[in-house]
């Protein structure tokens, strides 16, 4: 996916800042969202056409080392609920990595949609991280 790209997709997500978080949040609204219906959303807009919850976007796109994310790409992350589980069960939380060693995300944390500094709160919750741009798109 070209930056210029990721630009757009970032710029879509930061025009939505300080939308409420609602838990299971349904796909298409944009006056409330969860973590994943938030992503779902941003990189539909841009015919990116991803699955509903943080765990099937998770199977979704390419899988990166932490060391060689990019702006756009998404990073997942295990909740204190899901820590104990094993493998994809893991995945509670999805966010966009926007550069600057931040993501754009909503979460019960903000209770909005926000920008979130990449910290070691965030950092020893980070499960992996998918590349879904240039990936099955659609008109």
């Amino acid at each position: 996916m070209s930056l210029q790209k990721a630009k757009r997709i970032i710029k879509t997500g930061k025009e939505f800042l300080g939308t409420p978080y609602v838990f299971g949040a349904e796909s298409g609204r944009t006056d409330r969202f969860d973590c994943s219906s938030f992503v779902q959303y941003v990189y539909g807009a841009h015919g990116i056409i991803l699955p509903r919850t943080s765990r099937q976007q998770y199977l979704f796109g390419k899988s990166i080392p932490l060391s060689s994310v990019r702006r756009g790409d998404l990073l997942f992350f295990t909740t204190p609920k899901r820590a104990k589980y094993k493998g994809i069960h893991r995945i509670g939380h999805v966010a966009i990595f926007i550069g600057n060693n931040s993501i754009l995300h909503t979460s019960r944390l903000e209770k909005k949609v926000a920008i979130a500094p990449l910290d070691s709160y965030w950092r020893k919750k980070v499960i992996g991280a998918r590349r879904v741009m240039g990936m099955r798109l659609h008109s």
